[in-house]
């Protein structure tokens, strides 16, 4: 069967994945909570990663259109490694020094009895940037259903 998926099929996989990602969000928080939480869906972090969901679909959806063996597959691959190691590590690990900076704050505070009053002390700052692996694996897999899902399909796009 001849696919005839427009050549914008790998953008709209990815922006697919990634609104799909951050929809079901709340949904994931309400299972472990049992408190719904719809801000959830406009949060960083949290499961399922969208931004690696929209590489994982990127990427599946380019190599599914333009051949795995191509280069714009590999640089699309290349893209979403890049993406995926960053949401594990590095923006994760920017959030728990958010947290790890905010507690020594309020122990200085604390021990030293005096009020830090500079506005940079009172900076809201948001402590979840990034995501643990297994949000990470979440995003993947949901990326790649929904290019699969939208590729097996045959949906168009205009």
């Amino acid at each position: 069967m001849i696919k005839t998926l427009s050549s914008m099929y790998p953008f709209w996989a990815c922006l697919i994945a990634i609104i799909t990602a951050q929809l079901v969000k709340p949904i994931f928080v309400y299972l472990k909570t049992k408190e719904w939480s719809w801000d959830e869906i406009f949060a960083s972090g949290g499961y399922p990663s969208s931004h690696t969901a929209g590489v994982a679909a990127l990427s599946l959806a380019v190599g599914l259109q333009e051949q795995f063996s191509s280069t714009i597959f590999a640089v699309s691959l290349a893209f979403a490694l890049i993406v995926t190691y960053d949401a594990a590590n590095v923006r994760y690990y920017a959030g728990r020094n958010i947290q790890i900076t905010q507690q020594l704050i309020r122990d200085i505070q604390v021990i030293t009895e005096m009020k830090l009053e500079d506005p940079i002390y009172l900076t809201k700052v948001k402590e979840v940037l990034g995501h643990k692996w297994i949000e990470v694996i979440g995003g993947i897999f949901h990326g790649i259903v929904v290019a699969g899902v939208i590729y097996f399909l045959g949906v168009s796009f205009i």
